[in-house]
C-alpha cells in the first residue's frame, strides 16, 4: 500500500501555520499544480493536484486538523483511531476549499467535474457564462493568446480585440497571472504578461531593488521608491546595511479573487563608487584608521 505523503508537507507549511497562511499556502500550490499549466505531464499534476486539495480540506477544518495532528492519516481510516471523523467519506466533493472539485475512480478524466470557486470563478462575474474549466464545452472552443502589459496585470484593463473576424470588448480582472486561461463563453483566451523593467512579481507581492550611495545608507535620508501605484517617498535610517528589505503594505497586486492587495518589497543596495578623487580618497583613509 502507498505511503501517504504529510499534508503539511504537501502545502509546504509548519504545524504552527496559522488559518491564512495555510490558505495562501494552498492556493498558491493549487495555482501552481493546476492540471491546465502541466499539459507535457498532465497525469503527475492531476495526482499533484487532488493531493493538495485532500491536504486542505483536512487543515482547514480545525476538528480534522486536531484530528490529524492526533492521529495522523490513521484518523481518516475506517477502523482507525478517528475513524468516527473521517471527512472523505462521500469522496472528495463539497466546497471546503477555494479549488475543490468532484473525483471519481471511473474512466476518462477524473477533473471532468471541476468546480473552481477561487480564484477561478471569479472569471464567470466578471463575463458571464458557465464553468470556464467546464467538460466537453471545453474542448470545441478555439483558443487564442493575448498579450498585456505588467501594469494591466495588476490593475485590470478592457480591451478590444479581433476573435474570428469579429471584434470584441474583453474585461480582464486586476490580479490575473501568467498564463491564466479565461472563458468567455464561445473561445477562451490564455493570458501572457510583459515583463516590466522595474518591478518583479511573485504570487500577489512586488519586488524592487534601488541602489542608494554609501553616503545616504551611513548617514540617512529619503528617496523616491516606484510602486505600482506611483513614486513614494521613503526614509532611509542611518547605518542601512545592503540588502535591507523594505515592506509596503498593500502595494503590490490586487488579490484575484476577494478583497485586499500583496504587498511591496524594496531591496536595499549600497552603491560603492569605482572611482574616487584625491579628497575622497583621503576620507576614506581616514575612515579606515577609525575603524569604519
Amino acid at each position: 500500500m502507498a505511503t501517504k505523503s504529510d499534508y503539511y508537507d504537501t502545502l509546504g507549511v509548519s504545524k504552527s501555520a496559522s488559518a491564512d497562511e495555510i490558505k495562501k499556502a494552498y492556493r498558491k500550490q493549487a495555482l501552481e499544480w493546476h492540471p491546465d499549466r502541466h499539459k507535457d505531464d498532465k497525469e503527475t499534476a492531476e495526482k499533484k493536484f487532488k493531493e493538495i486539495n485532500e491536504a486542505y480540506q483536512v487543515l482547514s477544518d480545525s476538528q480534522k486538523k486536531a484530528a490529524y495532528d492526533q492521529f495522523g492519516h490513521a484518523a481518516f481510516t475506517p477502523g482507525g483511531a478517528g475513524a468516527g471523523a473521517n471527512p472523505f467519506a462521500g469522496g472528495f466533493g463539497g466546497r471546503s476549499g477555494p479549488f475543490t472539485y468532484t473525483y471519481t475512480s471511473g474512466g476518462g478524466n477524473p477533473f471532468g467535474n471541476t468546480d473552481f470557486g477561487d480564484p477561478f470563478d471569479i472569471f464567470e462575474a466578471f463575463f458571464g457564462g458557465g464553468n470556464p474549466f467546464g467538460g466537453n464545452a471545453r474542448q470545441a472552443k478555439p483558443r487564442y493568446s493575448v498579450e498585456i502589459d505588467f501594469m494591466d496585470a495588476v490593475k485590470g484593463v478592457s480591451k478590444d480585440v479581433s476573435v474570428g473576424g469579429k471584434k470584441r470588448k474583453i474585461k480582464i480582472p486586476a490580479g490575473i497571472y501568467e498564463g491564466a486561461t479565461i472563458d468567455f463563453g464561445d473561445f477562451r483566451l490564455s493570458i501572457n504578461i510583459k515583463p516590466d523593467k522595474i518591478f518583479d512579481r511573485q504570487d500577489d507581492d512586488i519586488y524592487v531593488s534601488i541602489g542608494i550611495p554609501f553616503s545616504l545608507a551611513a548617514l540617512g535620508g529619503e528617496i523616491e521608491a516606484p510602486t505600482v501605484d506611483g513614486k513614494l517617498r521613503l526614509r532611509i535610517r542611518p547605518g542601512t546595511q545592503s540588502g535591507t528589505m523594505m515592506r509596503l503594505r498593500e502595494r503590490g497586486v490586487f488579490h484575484l479573487h476577494g478583497r485586499g492587495r500583496g504587498d511591496e518589497y524594496i531591496r536595499i543596495n549600497v552603491l560603492i563608487p569605482e572611482k574616487l578623487n584625491k579628497a575622497q580618497k583621503n576620507l576614506v583613509e581616514e575612515m579606515k584608521e577609525s575603524g569604519l
